[in-house]
């Protein structure tokens, strides 16, 4: 953990850091379209319980655990389209730390197309196996050409961070999202390479 002596600095906190894995556009966009197709090839309970769950870990950046943990009939805001997450992590010991994060509509509406054509199974999606969700995860990223390194649902966390900073989003926003701890753990996602510096300043008219 970097030690924080005075005002916080996330560019000179990010300089050490290893670089994070994370999927690019093009490869996000692949594994989705392979999520879509293999639960509408054939649209049962199992796959449809699937497919949420890579919607809501793809659109909220929580932890698999943080996910498989959601009871829609307490932590779902229909009205708003927020999802409340208790934020689990093995490191920490307070529990109930609650976070409230927004979801895409049509991630709501996913949800309850789902629920109307299986209404017993309300509060029961996300009550999935782990291991059994790893296991479909990586088949479907072998599927959209994801190397086998990265081929994990935690590259989902990694990616929506660095998907929000690059749009802009404030890092301490990120961090509220993402329910990291310390500011100095988002600020490991604000690394951009020489290419994509030149873009944003072409694009701010700076250059």
């Amino acid at each position: 953990m970097l030690v924080q002596k005075n005002n916080f600095n996330p560019l000179q906190s990010v300089s050490i850091q290893e670089e994070i894995y994370h999927l690019t556009e093009d490869e996000l966009n692949r594994l989705t379209f392979e999520f879509q197709k293999w639960f509408e090839e054939k649209r049962s309970i199992v796959r449809g319980r699937y497919w949420l769950v890579f919607l809501f870990l793809r659109y909220t950046g929580a932890r698999v655990s943080e996910v498989l943990n959601i009871d829609e009939t307490r932590d779902l805001d229909f009205r708003n389209s927020t999802v409340r997450l208790i934020t689990l992590k093995r490191s920490e010991k307070k529990k109930n730390q609650y976070r409230i994060v927004p979801v895409p509509d049509r991630v709501i509406s996913e949800y309850l197309r789902f629920t109307k054509l299986h209404p017993k199974m309300e509060g029961k999606v996300f009550k999935l196996k782990r291991n059994n969700f790893f296991v479909v995860f990586r088949q479907l990223c072998k599927k959209a050409g994801i190397p086998d390194e990265i081929a994990h649902p935690h590259v989902l966390r990694h990616t929506r961070a660095i998907e929000l900073l690059r749009a802009g989003i404030p890092v301490t926003a990120v961090q509220q999202l993402l329910g990291h701890a310390s500011l100095n753990t988002t600020a490991m996602y604000l690394r951009y390479s020489n290419i994509e510096i030149q873009e944003m300043l072409k694009t701010k008219g700076l250059l």
